[in-house]
Formats: C-alpha cells, structure tokens, sequence
C-alpha cells in the first residue's frame, strides 16, 4: 500500500482532526466495497483508506509518521485479517457513520394512530368574501368504524400479538461482511408493521377498523376571507385507527374575478365611464361598491385616468375591526356617433376656441406655483 497518508485522503499536512475525518467519511462511503460497482478495486482502496485514517486520526502516530515516514511495527492498523481500525474503534460507529444507526428499517408507532388531514377546495364570490356566507360541501373520506371501534376486530374479540415479529412491527436481518455484522430491518409484512394481527375482523369495515363514506356539512365564511384562505373544521378529516382521533378538514378558498371589481388587499379597485360634459362641467357620479352606490363629486376640467377614493367602502378586515377603501379611476368615452344638433353644438364649440389644448411646459407650471 502507498505511505503517504495525506494523499490517499486528499488533505494537506496542515489538515485538522475534523479535515481528515470529513474527508475519511466521504471516501469510506464511497469505496466500501458494499456500494461501489468495481468490488475488487474498492475493497483495495478500502484498506488504504482506513490505513491511512488509522494512522493520522491518532495523535501520537501522525506524530511518528509525519518524523519517520512510517509508523513503528506493532502500532500500525494493519493487523489480523487487514481491518484493524475498525476493530479499535467499534463496528457501531462504522455502521452509523454509513446508515445512520442500527435500526435502519421503518417501525410503526403502537396504539392509536390520529387520522390525516383532508383538503376542499371551494370556490366562492367576492359577494361572499365581502359579506360572509355559509356553504354545503361533500366530500369522501374514511370514517372510522363504530362497529369495532376503530379497532377492527369484531365486538368482543381481542387482538392477538403478531407472531411473526414478535408485536415489535419489524423484522431484523443480521449479513455477515468482511467489516462485521450488517442489521437491517424492515416492516413485518404478516401484520404490516402494526405488531398485532386481527384473528376475528370486524363485518363491518372487513378488519380495516374504517369505511369509506360520503359527508355533508355547512361551511362558515367570514366575511373578509382572501383568495388562498383557509377554514379548519376540526375532526372531519380522516377517521383514525386503533381508536384514535379523526384528522381535521381544510376548506381552501378560490374567490372568483369579479366583473367590475378588482381586490388588492382591503382594497377595491375600479374603472368608471365618463362623458366629456361630466369631465368639462364637472358634476356627481356613482361608484359602484359592494356595499351599494356611492356618489363621488368630480371637479369641472378632470382629466381622464384620475383616480377617485372612497374611503370605508373596500373590504372589511376578517376580525371586522376596520374596512378598505374603494378607488375608482375615471375614462372620457368619445361618442362615436353624433346627432346633426350635437355636431353642430360641438362644431361650435370648436369654432369658439374649445379645442385648443393647453401645452404648458414644466417651468411654467414651477413659475405658477411660486407666484406670489
């Protein structure tokens, strides 16, 4: 094998403790003659490794080696069957630097087990946002048994300890590698992992301790609810088993696009229509809310895509404690048709100087605003 331990690492000389056991766990994971594809070359490089990671992980033999080149006889890790470092240092922390433990199998919890959650999508209105309202929903989901009790063995009948596993839900393997002994375990498939077996099921729900059924219940919106919120009605998920507690129901809400009105928080937004008269002349219009019209006064000379805001008539808050605002932006609509009198009217109009268009420059507006 090479004497220098350094590079069959990959770490300087400088490298510290935590360098070279960083950098040993990534090659051992890598050449462990149990993953790699080229069993012969890995289990050689293998031993390289753990020579080398032998030898500089201990302080006293880097010490040696990095004096002498090489590390006195009797002291090297190279001893019965060429694994000496493992034999020192304990197949356990071997195992776990690779698997993360001894108990690498899945084990399921004993006793009753809650049900899971269920998901409802429900599309409503921004009416219904806005003023709150109640729906009816139906759904499927898995109901537990009130025959057996979730149980799934017949009334007056017990369960009996999986004999197979044992009642410990998992079966262990021991393999024989030349690092030792190899514990896997995996899911006893006599009693699926649940450590007890039903020797008399249920009639009803066939031993499954649940059955499949349709409910239907009335849904509370509050008024203020947003697009993506989400109402919790507590128990009505899945049922659970072993006699354990239902998961819980959540109704996700999709609030439709309104027609005339567009949400941006609290906020309502809008576009209102208007004639050039109203615009010139000035006068009321009515914004439409959704709590009603409401009158907006417009200056005589408003320009088109001037924003109006009516406050208190947007969204409420979902506590109900304050509401948003309504802002609505108004757009002159041009006639395309025109009567003789109204062509007339506006041909004089024109005549009288009312199509001249003022085009003042920046300064001059500057110059206006500091007049005295």
């Amino acid at each position: 094998m090479t004497s220098d331990y350094y590079t069959v690492l990959g770490v300087g000389r400088d490298a510290s403790e935590a360098d070279i056991k960083r950098a040993y766990r990534g090659l051992a994971r890598k050449y462990h003659p149990d993953v790699a594809t080229d069993k012969a070359g890995a289990e050689t490089h293998f031993k390289e490794i753990n020579e080398a990671y032998e030898v500089l992980s201990d302080p006293g033999k880097r010490q040696q080696y990095d004096r002498y080149g090489k590390v006195a006889s009797g002291a090297g890790p190279a001893g019965a069957g060429g694994f000496g470092g493992f034999a020192e240092q304990g197949f356990t922390d071997i195992f776990d630097m690779f698997f993360g433990g001894r108990q690498a199998g899945p084990q399921r919890q004993a006793g009753p087990q809650r049900g899971a959650d269920l998901r409802y999508d429900l599309q409503i209105t921004l009416e219904d946002a806005f003023r709150g309202a109640e729906r009816e929903i139906s759904f499927n989901h898995l109901f537990s048994c009130e025959t057996c009790s979730g149980s799934g063995a017949r009334p007056g009948t017990l369960l009996q300890r999986c004999d197979r596993c044992g009642g410990s839900g998992a079966m262990r393997s021991v393999r024989q590698t030349p690092l030792g002994q190899f514990v896997t375990q995996t899911t006893c498939s006599k009693c699926d992992g649940e450590g007890t077996i039903i020797p008399t099921p249920c009639e009803t729900c066939r031993g499954r301790g649940r059955i499949e059924r349709t409910r239907t219940l009335t849904v509370k919106i509050p008024a203020g609810v947003d697009d993506g919120s989400r109402i919790r009605v507590s128990g009505n998920g899945e049922g659970g088993t072993r006699g354990g507690p239902a998961g819980d129901l959540y109704v996700y809400l999709n609030v439709a696009p309104h027609q005339r009105l567009r949400r941006d928080g609290n906020d309502l937004y809008t576009d209102v229509p208007i004639a050039f008269t109203q615009a010139a002349l000035g006068g009321t219009i009515e914004i439409e809310t959704l709590d009603g019209a409401a009158p907006v006064t417009i200056a005589a000379g408003t320009q088109s895509g001037t924003t109006f805001r009516v406050r208190g008539k947007g969204m409420p808050t979902v506590r109900g404690s304050s509401r948003g605002d309504v802002l609505a932006t108004v757009h002159v609509v041009v006639p395309q048709k025109l009567s003789r009198k109204e062509r007339e009217l506006l041909e004089e109009f024109s005549r009288i100087g009312g199509d001249h268009i003022e085009d003042r420059t920046f300064f001059d507006r500057v110059k206006d605003a500091f007049a005295p």
